[in-house]
């Protein structure tokens, strides 16, 4: 099982030994979520999709998979092996009030607007729960990233990936509840951005260059929506992207 850049770059964000649970939401063939499982990245890792076609073959092949060695091994005696569950339910119900601990929930491949109702309708059904979100959105990553904004969200990560010519932005996220979110005046976390920060910031060449082509073309696909309606909005977005420095 080889990881495309893509799910390869959302596995990399996820620091081991900081959640008791992961929520791989959306999970389709269940490939990111059995790279964390292999690598151990939390006790529990759960893999969730609305699908019964997708997650009855996918259990099937949980049961028959085996994680390799723990991550670390403690002389005096080896950690547990992470556990893993399947869930065949909407993203918007996930069980999260059964859990201790800190969780994250992962949201990738879904449009924007889903990816909005989805965070919306967790945070307000976990308004005490310590959540963090890796999210990796198509399209409408603006109007995510004022909804996020307005949330009140605190920026940990972002990156810029390119594969199969499409580009991905993926963000992580601490959510208002979480003692180090932006409302606390001793927060780590950056607010997070209309257009991006750290996002633009790539330091190869290579990276470089796909964040140019990147804001290139989202400016290129906005300056033709300024022909349309809601003109006095799209000027807006147009400004603030042509604000960001390469």
């Amino acid at each position: 099982m080889k990881l495309g850049k893509r799910l390869k770059q959302i596995d990399s964000m996820v620091q081991a030994e900081e959640y008791s649970h992961i929520w791989d939401c959306c999970c389709d063939h269940g490939f990111l979520g059995m790279s964390l499982l292999r690598r151990q990245a939390a006790p529990h890792i759960h893999f969730v999709d609305i699908v019964p076609e997708l997650i009855n073959p996918l259990t099937e092949q949980l049961n028959q998979f085996s994680p390799v060695q723990p991550r670390e091994q403690n002389k005096e005696q080896d950690k547990e092996q992470s556990k893993w569950q399947t869930h065949c339910l909407d993203i918007a119900q996930l069980p999260l009030q059964l859990y201790s601990g800190k969780q994250l929930v992962i949201i990738a491949g879904v449009g924007g607007d889903l990816t909005i109702q989805f965070i919306q309708d967790i945070v307000q059904k976990h308004p005490n729960l310590e959540i963090d979100f890796l999210l990796c959105p198509v399209r409408r990553l603006y109007e995510l990233r004022q909804v996020l904004i307005a949330m009140k969200m605190g920026l940990i990560a972002e990156a810029l990936v390119k594969e199969n010519n499409q580009f991905y932005e993926i963000l992580l996220l601490a959510s208002a509840n979480n003692s180090d979110s932006p409302n606390n005046s001793d927060s780590q976390h950056k607010p997070v951005s209309p257009t991006g920060d750290l996002l633009w910031q790539g330091g190869k060449q290579e990276a470089q260059q796909d964040a140019k082509e990147y804001l290139n073309k989202t400016l290129s696909h906005y300056k033709r929506m300024q022909k349309g309606l809601n003109r006095q909005e799209v000027d807006r977005i147009v400004q603030d992207y042509e604000k960001v420095n390469l």
